[in-house]
């Protein structure tokens, strides 16, 4: 681990950025239709289950970083296996979120573009904070978080006052029933992206106040299901939901329909900012996880001297995992929840701490 400290606030901006990540511009829970929304606030509440799983995990090593107690949780080999198993995991995840982030730009405003191009930019920019440390990046989350917050409020107002929003194209409630909400909440929504906070088991080490984890963490979880939440209702009452169903990034289109006065419009590059201010920390996160990961298990002396070999291995990860966009996108509603999220996020975490309570008793 690094000799670095973050405050709470850092930790809230890394957690809150972390989470908006591509789920503020993708159609989130619309599996349920015009109850998305519920869906959402549904999948966030799966999300606080989850916490306590993950919460309970640091409580009984509250000093280490996850790969290190399970190696204690596990034992010496079987904890080596698991923990080089979360490294693939965290890069693999880093590589499909660089790879949204290229794909967004080329569909949005840069068509011509090879991917390669903004892949590279974006991932040599986070190598460089990486290489700086958790420190640098939790005061980029504070600067940048404040520049998110602007845009997100001046983007509601420009939308608010173009009189787009149809209150009517939420209604009526509960028009399916329960079970397509149920359905698009558990387990898809409570994973991504409520579930892949546990990928901050690796930094929370860092906090310099450790009592006040837990209340940071479920701060971060509840504000950013919420805005969330909101941003697929808004949506919805702009678009209508057979038009955010087609849409690959509705908060686009959204954005894309303000007209004041035939003069404010074509706000397109508001969303693709903020999305690249998300984009940029998710990966990061994955990244500095499965980085400092790799240190820790192979017995490294500091993080710096691979910061730039593993983003290579992750921009080429990201220019291989999916042939086309249709076929990445596929992968992420089909595979990744259900072969992916579910082990690493609900089963080996649910195995740790049964195995953790288990090793305390007998001791």
């Amino acid at each position: 681990m690094e000799k670095a400290k973050i405050s709470a606030i850092q930790l809230f901006v890394m957690m809150f950025l972390f989470e908006m990540g591509s789920a503020l511009v993708v159609s989130l829970g619309i599996g349920a239709k015009k109850d998305a929304w519920v869906a959402v606030l549904l999948g966030m509440l799966g999300g606080v289950a989850l916490f306590f799983v993950y919460y309970s995990l640091y409580r009984h090593y509250p000093t280490l970083p996850f790969i290190h107690y399970v190696s204690k949780i596990f034992g010496k080999y079987l904890g080596w296996v698991i923990g080089l198993l979360y490294i693939v995991y965290w890069l693999y995840s880093s590589a499909r979120n660089l790879r949204d982030f290229g794909d967004l730009l080329l569909s949005s405003s840069m068509p011509k573009t090879p991917l390669l191009v903004l892949n590279m930019l974006m991932i040599v920019a986070i190598c460089y904070v990486i290489y700086l440390g958790v420190e640098v990046i939790g005061r980029t989350g504070e600067l940048l978080t404040m520049i998110l917050i602007f845009f997100i409020i001046i983007g509601n107002l420009f939308v608010y006052l173009s009189g787009n929003v149809d209150m009517h194209n939420l209604g009526p409630f509960l028009e399916n029933g329960w079970k397509p909400i149920l359905k698009t909440a558990y387990p898809a929504t409570t994973l991504f992206p409520f579930g892949e906070m546990f990928a901050f088991s690796m930094i929370i080490p860092y906090l310099n106040k450790q009592e006040l984890v837990k209340k940071v963490w479920l701060f971060a979880l509840l504000s950013s299901g919420l805005l969330l939440s909101y941003t697929i209702s808004l949506n919805i009452a702009v678009l209508g939901v057979e038009e955010v169903e087609r849409s690959t990034f509705p908060l686009l289109s959204t954005i894309g329909k303000v007209n004041l006065f035939d003069f404010i419009q074509r706000l397109d590059a508001m969303v693709v900012f903020a999305f690249l201010i998300t984009m940029f920390f998710k990966t990061s996160i994955f990244f500095y996880c499965a980085l400092i990961a790799i240190v820790e298990l192979f017995k490294l002396k500091e993080h710096q001297q691979i910061v730039f070999p593993i983003g290579i291995i992750i921009l080429f990860l990201s220019m291989i995992i999916a042939s086309n966009f249709s076929e990445h996108i596929e992968e992420g509603l089909n595979i990744v929840p259900y072969y992916l999220h579910c082990n690493f996020l609900i089963i080996l975490p649910l195995c740790m701490l049964l195995v953790a309570k288990i090793r305390k008793h007998f001791k």
